[in-house]
């Protein structure tokens, strides 16, 4: 997603996912009322308790609670308050004390070692709820340790009955080297006492015939990723009293530094041969341990609803299946890896080929918004992997997670229920309103774009008129409508229809029809923090296996119908998910890129705007800014100026992308109404010296006196391009540093 996540961690929506419980001690209902309304505010779900008197205190002290706010109580004092809590099971709740009428300064000091974790003032609202975040935060992280201690104490406690149950050789391994054995330990090796263990590195004792192997799994196990701590091993230790191979296991301990590691004596294996499953024993491991992860997760960072979402492979390519084994390991993690940038969230491996994510929202109809999101990436991918490109054909599917019965014994059924569960492919309505409008509105062409710096005379141009059943892209020849020059005394001319054979134009076609066209989303930094959730949609195609960008294709100058179809076939998706995505943000914005096509030659385009806006159903009075090149707006400013104000008044923005490279963009900027200035790439690169830097901030001074208008600069890729940003006047920043291209709607704060 990018090195810069979130603008401020302790904001960002985790504590807004499931619900705070607020014990609020205090004689004054206004005050009470208004610590409800600011949660609400600030969109957190909340369940408030409001008392005064220390019986119904004392009976509350038994239920859990996230926070304490202490106001005024009739029968109760703060300090009577604190030792109550510190004396209960709620020793670590963090008590807010709202500010006193007779308050001084100096008092802060002695009021924070009576045991408060904060003096707030109501009346700073913003202040106040910052305070209350923080102290929100401590108490779920302290819950949360509270259960992983719990956790921890009892898989120690189970882990050390089955090793007395099955009489396992355990030793304790610390940085390599033995600390503790048991006498099963001792025996297998031929030691008579533990001290002569302690000190000796463990190779010294397994000495495995496969040193480079166990070498690397021990590396992998001591970081943690104790998936690989399973197997089996052939010891050249002579003094070994058992038969090859030795049946390994790596534990967790409560020490940070130490595991333990367990092995099967011969008696255990062969009751283990009797009573094995048909599983195989890795395949049970990765199970159980990818259960306690989730489980883990869930319990450190708890919400309402949550859903288990497994990824799969569809197919996998030949070349592939048909690599070396170094090939297929990084394909595999290049799955994982595109997994982890698009959800934004901790991966977990099932199994070699299935990963699974945990998503979590505020309420089912959000978590409905986030998974049916996640419909883009099953389109056809790419991965690059050391400068060669191989398909990416990914299969996803998930289940909800019902907290009550979320226990190792139901995990397997709940992995085969998400595996199974496909994502729903259509929203129906949703589906029913976009096809009637693309029917109502069809493709209606007229020649009227000019050559550059040539102005359209008066005459009227009669529009060519291709009418199109509905806006299914079936595979046809597709029709040549020629650029046709206005010259000072020529009407324009219709070039003669000829068949199109290029290999790119045939493959936008077959991608449109197969639905394959992709959409990119990048996330913009607003440094005024207003437009939280404005996105700027780009996109492209698979052709001869390399990704191909739609924006600015020359080959569609070639085939004006077929640019008009894609354009309004790219409006439509990013509408789709639009419609989807204002369920979790209802002030999302999209910033579409198209081409000059569709703005000179389609009549009916501002009407297909409007009905889209309709549909899509945003709070927001202007949610598409339709982004055009500054290049194709000088082909003719006058037309231009007269179709942008046409979709302005059919309720669409409008932006100009590449703005400021050519000796047009002064005369663009006093001459089209524009909402956005999207700069060309150049001037990032002018953020790397100095005097490049006084250049670009005297170009931007030049361009806002012409017009006031915002602009996004591009391509901050990395910590000190965006940090140069800041030292000139442009109001949005985009770039991988903040977020990366993705292939659906997400928010760098969903984390």
């Amino acid at each position: 997603m990018g090195s810069l996540e979130v603008r401020n961690l302790l904001l960002s929506k985790k504590l807004k996912l499931s619900e705070t419980r607020l014990l609020i001690i205090d004689d004054n209902q206004i005050r009470y009322n208004e610590i409800i309304e600011l949660f609400q505010s600030k969109n957190h779900q909340v369940q408030a308790l409001l008392l005064d008197e220390l019986k119904s205190f004392e009976k509350q002290l038994n239920t859990t609670w996230d926070l304490i706010i202490f106001g005024r109580a009739y029968d109760i004092k703060i300090e009577q308050a604190i030792t109550l809590i510190q004396a209960s099971s709620e020793v670590d709740i963090p008590v807010l004390f709202l500010k006193p009428e007779d308050y001084q300064p100096e008092q802060y000091l002695s009021y924070i070692q009576k045991g408060i974790y904060d003096v707030v003032n109501l009346e700073y609202t913003e202040r106040f709820y910052v305070s209350l975040i923080r102290a929100l935060s401590y108490s779920r992280t302290q819950q949360t340790k509270n259960h992983l201690l719990n956790d921890l104490e009892n898989a120690k406690n189970q882990a050390q009955a089955l090793v007395e149950e099955q009489h396992k050789a355990v030793a304790i391994i610390q940085e390599g080297i033995h600390t503790e054995a048991n006498a099963e330990y001792l025996k297998l090796f031929g030691l008579s006492d533990e001290s002569e263990l302690i000190g000796l590195p463990l190779l010294d004792i397994l000495k495995p015939k496969n040193l480079n192997d166990f070498k690397q799994r021990f590396r992998k196990i001591t970081q943690g990723q104790f998936e690989f701590a399973r197997f089996e091993i052939d010891t050249l230790n002579e003094n070994a009293k058992t038969e090859n191979p030795l049946k390994i296991e790596f534990l967790p301990t409560n020490e940070n530094d130490s595991i333990q590691i367990a092995i099967e004596t011969n008696t255990v294996a062969q009751k283990s041969t009797t009573q094995s499953s048909d599983l195989p024993k890795k395949g049970l491991s990765s199970i159980a341990s990818s259960f306690q992860h989730i489980h883990y997760s869930l319990i450190n960072q708890p919400a309402k609803s949550n859903a288990l979402v497994i990824f799969s492979f569809a197919s996998c390519p030949d070349q592939v299946l048909n690599a070396n084994w170094q090939t297929a390991f990084e394909y595999l993690k290049g799955f994982k890896n595109f997994i982890k940038e698009q959800t934004n969230t901790t991966v977990h491996q099932i199994d070699m080929m299935i990963y699974a994510v945990v998503l979590q929202a505020e309420s089912d109809a959000i978590l409905e918004s986030r998974i049916q999101g996640l419909q883009a990436l099953e389109k056809p991918q790419l991965l690059e992997l050391n400068g060669t490109t191989y398909p990416l054909n990914i299969k996803i599917g998930y289940a909800n997670i019902q907290q009550d019965t979320f226990i190792e014994a139901n995990f397997e059924a709940l992995l085969a229920q998400a595996y199974d569960q496909r994502l729903n492919k259509t929203n129906s309505v949703l589906d029913q309103q976009l096809s009637a409008t693309l029917q109502e509105t069809k493709i209606e062409l007229a020649v009227v774009e000019p050559k550059l710096s040539i102005e359209p005379q008066s005459e009227q141009v009669q529009p060519i008129s291709y009418e199109t059943s509905s806006f299914e892209l079936e595979p046809k020849a597709h029709v040549q409508i020629a650029d046709a020059p206005i010259e000072s005394n020529e009407k324009p001319t219709q070039a003669s229809p000829i068949f199109k054979t290029s290999p790119v134009l045939e493959k936008i076609s077959q991608s449109l029809e197969k639905g394959e066209v992709k959409l990119k989303y990048q996330q913009l930094y607003d440094k005024e923090d207003s437009n939280l959730n404005t996105y700027e949609v780009s996109s492209g195609f698979i052709f001869e296996n390399q990704w191909k960008k739609v924006s600015n294709l020359v080959e569609l100058d070639d085939d004006i119908e077929l640019s008009i179809k894609l354009d309004r076939w790219i409006l439509v998706e990013a509408c789709k998910q639009l419609h989807n995505f204002i369920t979790q943000y209802p002030e999302a914005k999209l910033i579409v890129n198209l081409n000059r096509h569709v703005l000179f030659h389609d009549k009916q385009f501002p009407e297909l705007i409007s009905k889209l806006l309709t549909i899509v159903g945003s709070r927001q009075s202007h949610p598409l800014i339709l982004q055009f090149d500054e290049e194709d707006i000088a082909k003719s400013v006058i037309e231009s100026q007269k179709q942008i104000q046409i979709l302005r008044n059919h309720g669409a923005e409008i932006s100009i992308r590449r703005f400021g490279a050519s000796i047009s963009s002064e005369s663009i900027l006093k001459q089209i109404d524009v909402n956005l200035l999207t700069l060309d790439e150049s001037f990032t690169e002018k953020l790397n010296t100095d005097k490049g830097m006084t250049e670009f901030q005297h170009t931007l001074e030049r361009f806002h006196a012409i017009k006031p208008v915002e602009m996004l600069l591009k391509n901050l890729n990395d910590m000190g391009s965006f940090a140069n940003a800041w030292n000139v006047d442009v109001r949005f920043l985009q770039g991988e540093y903040f977020q990366k291209k993705l292939d659906h709607l997400t928010d760098v704060q969903d984390q």
